[in-house]
This record gives C-alpha cells, sequence and structure tokens, in this order.
C-alpha cells in the first residue's frame, strides 16, 4: 500500500477496507504537506461479504456501468474527472 500513496492528490484519502499485517511506512511529512490522511472502514466479515453478494443475486442489483476497452483509458478517466461519466467507468481487457 505504502508504493500507491504517491499517488494521491491534496486532500487525499485512501480508505483501508480489510487489513493485513503489513506495516503501512509513510513519512508524516507526506500527510503535513499535502493534508493527505488515510482512513479505516470496517467491512464486515467474509460471511457478511457472501450475504450481500447472495442478495444482489438473488434480487436482481446490478451495478451500472459505462465500460471502455483499456485503448480508451485516457477518455475514461478524462470523463471521470469532469463528471461526464455516466455511472462509473470501467476498464476492461482482451475479448
Amino acid at each position: 500500500m505504502s508504493a500507491v500513496l504517491g499517488g494521491l492528490a491534496v486532500d487525499g484519502k485512501p480508505i483501508m477496507i480489510g487489513a493485513s499485517d503489513e506495516p503501512l511506512e509513510v513519512s508524516p511529512n507526506f500527510f503535513l504537506s499535502g493534508r493527505r490522511s488515510v482512513v479505516g472502514w470496517p467491512s464486515g466479515s467474509s460471511i457478511d461479504s457472501q450475504d450481500t453478494l447472495s442478495f444482489s443475486l438473488l434480487s436482481g442489483v446490478r451495478s451500472m456501468n459505462e465500460i471502455f476497452p483499456l485503448e480508451r483509458a485516457a477518455e475514461a478517466y478524462e470523463l471521470m474527472m469532469s463528471g461526464k461519466v455516466r455511472f462509473r467507468a470501467v476498464l476492461t481487457t482482451g475479448n
């Protein structure tokens, strides 16, 4: 996780869902200089996740996605950043 923190913008906030025993090694200056923070969120147990997915399947809940092939990642990013992407942008690879 430490390797990706450099991509955070000012006021950036990664949300840690699920934990590992690996330490998060970051200089305090990284947080102070960019008003960044790290937030943890309890996501429940694996049984909770399984129950949620089962409920979604039984009730027909589906996410609404705008699909982009990987080759159009820059376009998808621009639409997302401008707020013009519909629903959520999903990149696909392969066929």
